[in-house]
């Protein structure tokens, strides 16, 4: 399984950004899917997960949940995060994550999920 994460940048506080998540297929049968990110000094920290078996299950960090978006890109094998009004609080190394999906209750745990990809950092300057 192999997670090929995207779209991270210097932004400005106030502006939006959208991170990506390429996965195979074959994860996204399998898998669900989380965002956490990790500032400098400071633990991984959840930020959303989706579900699809069954219909579409997502959760969130509360304190994104107003901002954040979990999302899966259509058909293709792409998880989605939208973020909007970006915070300087918000600069970080974002990953996503693949968690099986008879796991889906220790969502909010990264050391319950079985692959990461490689993070792409997201700066947003006040």
């Amino acid at each position: 399984v192999q997670l090929q994460a995207s779209g991270g940048g210097l932004v400005q506080a106030g502006d939006s950004l959208r991170l990506s998540c390429a996965a195979s297929a074959r994860t996204l049968s399998d898998y669900d899917m989380g965002w956490f990110r990790q500032a400098p000094g400071k633990e991984r920290e959840f930020l959303a997960a989706i579900n699809w078996s069954g219909g579409v299950l997502t959760i969130y960090k509360e304190s994104v949940r107003d901002r954040f978006t979990i999302s899966k890109d259509g058909d293709s094998s792409t998880v989605l995060l939208q973020m909007n009004n970006l915070k300087p609080e918000d600069t970080a190394v974002y990953f996503c994550a693949a968690i099986s999906t008879t796991k889906w209750r220790y969502v909010r745990f990264s050391g319950k999920y079985d692959y990461w990809g490689q993070g792409t950092l997201v700066t947003v300057s006040s």
